[in-house]
């Protein structure tokens, strides 16, 4: 009889600590932003906590009270990329508005791309980050229900299962390209945005007939 395979061990991946005094939270807001700038400069894989600890001024025992491991901080980072986007969801879940409104929303999600620390590094490999997956696809399905939802009341007409794949289709399609972008020139990558706009909006017209 043969024995069953060893899993490997989980990753832990959850913060040990949630801070609670504001020195404490500085702390960490400190720890997570220059982890989120490292990644910016150097990648994902070249991450360490020991030059996390080191540029954030603290010692790695004091990171290792707030965070497990490298893992963990990178998931904090993540999390704190989708609590900044959730506004701009919940906006446009209130407007529905498919012509600026969702332009807005993509060029949001451009300009994160270009500016906020670790982003496109995080979120271009989170296919290979098994321990960002369950967020990524948590995330996605999330907003899929809200954004569905909200839309069966105006479009009342279309069946509620296209509905939910559209809203499941159209991010992860919009996020291939706009990662596709930012790797070109930015006069490349503006007017790829704006083929991105237009693709998008066409495509809504003819599936929900607006």
């Amino acid at each position: 009889m043969k024995s069953s395979e060893q899993q490997p061990p989980a990753v832990e991946l959850e913060q040990r600590r949630k801070p609670v005094q504001e020195r404490s939270r500085e702390r960490v807001d400190r720890i997570l932003a220059v982890a989120a700038q490292l990644i910016s400069e150097k990648g994902v894989d070249a991450l360490k906590t020991s030059e996390i600890a080191r540029e954030a001024g603290i010692s790695l025992a004091s990171l290792y009270r707030y965070f497990p491991n490298k893992a963990a901080v990178i998931k904090a980072i993540a999390e704190r990329h989708i609590e900044k986007l959730d506004v701009h969801i919940k906006a446009f879940v209130e407007t529905l508005d498919l012509e600026s409104g969702f332009d807005q929303l993509i060029d949001t999600y451009a300009q994160f791309y270009r500016t906020e620390p670790g982003y496109k590094e995080i979120w271009s490999g989170v296919e290979a980050m098994p321990e960002l997956q369950a967020l990524d696809l948590g995330e996605l399905y999330d907003n899929a229900r809200d954004v569905s939802e909200a839309a069966r009341a105006r479009f009342p007409e279309v069946d509620p299962e296209r509905l939910w794949l559209i809203c499941v289709m159209l991010p992860r399609a919009c996020g291939a390209v706009l990662r596709l972008a930012m790797n070109l020139s930015e006069e490349q990558a503006t007017g790829m945005v704006d083929e991105l706009k237009l693709m998008v909006k066409s495509y809504l017209r003819a599936r929900l007939g607006e």
